[in-house]
């Protein structure tokens, strides 16, 4: 989270192109309403005071507004959209892990709750684990470590897609959740992720260095809870990795 907070203080917050947009919109629909105003309040004091609006008067009605409204609308609109973009990325790098940029545990936990929620909601939870991840942190370095985890979890994400869940959970353990995904499907993706983790080339110091993944997978139908979903999964996982480890196990029924 500091280097989070230092790329946020050190670089100049940019606005996207929809809150531009929005700016855009909402400082020429103020405007026109003020001069819409303008015209109506100014035709109502010249009919009182004279024969109506002329046209330096309506010129006046139309000028005013425009010279000193349309700044003031777009720099409180501008100021507006930097805090809503401010607020945005303040809520993304809290609920991001910095080194894998995956979500981080609380927010992967809530958003599964949150998923569990929908009484007729289905789908699997995915509880990974990264084989002997403690050996090339201790024979390669933690900087190499902290590379496979960067490259393990793009490959999470590229073969699950980005709509998916992915959370790191752990120091090399990580969660994907598959809503809807019936148990064939959950064990096919998770081998599909088995086997592309297996066919990375990672190398460590010089030399290759080999990756796997132990995967548990947990299904389920209907109403449940993350808490029993994951120890689920746990289980599956560390039949996986006392099977030896590079391989998946399914996670009995509740």
């Amino acid at each position: 989270m500091h280097r989070n907070g230092a790329q946020m203080s050190g670089a100049k917050l940019r606005l996207s192109r929809r809150s531009k947009l929005r700016i855009y919109r909402v400082t020429g629909l103020l405007t026109a309403i003020s001069i819409v105003v303008s015209i109506a309040i100014t035709n109502l004091i010249m009919e009182t005071f004279s024969a109506g609006i002329n046209v330096p008067g309506l010129m006046t009605a139309i000028v005013m507004p425009m010279l000193l409204g349309t700044p003031a609308i777009g720099i409180i609109m501008f100021k507006h959209e930097q805090l809503r973009a401010a607020n945005e990325q303040l809520q993304r790098l809290a609920a991001t892990d910095w080194l894998t940029g995956c979500l981080n545990r609380g927010a992967f936990t809530n958003r599964v709750s949150h998923a569990l929620t929908d009484p007729s909601a289905s789908g699997a939870l995915l509880i990974l684990d990264i084989d002997h991840f403690k050996a090339i942190n201790d024979n390669h370095g933690h900087d190499r470590g902290d590379d496979a985890l960067r490259l393990i979890a793009r490959t999470f994400t590229s073969v699950c897609g980005p709509q998916t869940l992915v959370g790191r959970v752990g120091g090399e353990e990580f969660g994907i959740f598959l809503p809807g995904a019936s148990a064939a499907e959950a064990s096919n993706r998770a081998e599909t992720i088995r086997n592309a983790i297996a066919q990375l080339t990672f190398r460590a110091t010089g030399s290759h260095c080999p990756l796997s993944v132990s995967i548990g997978v947990a299904t389920f139908q209907g109403p449940t809870d993350f808490c029993t979903l994951y120890r689920r999964a746990d289980a599956g996982l560390y039949r996986a990795k006392s099977a030896g480890r590079d391989r998946i196990e399914i996670a009995s029924a509740a």
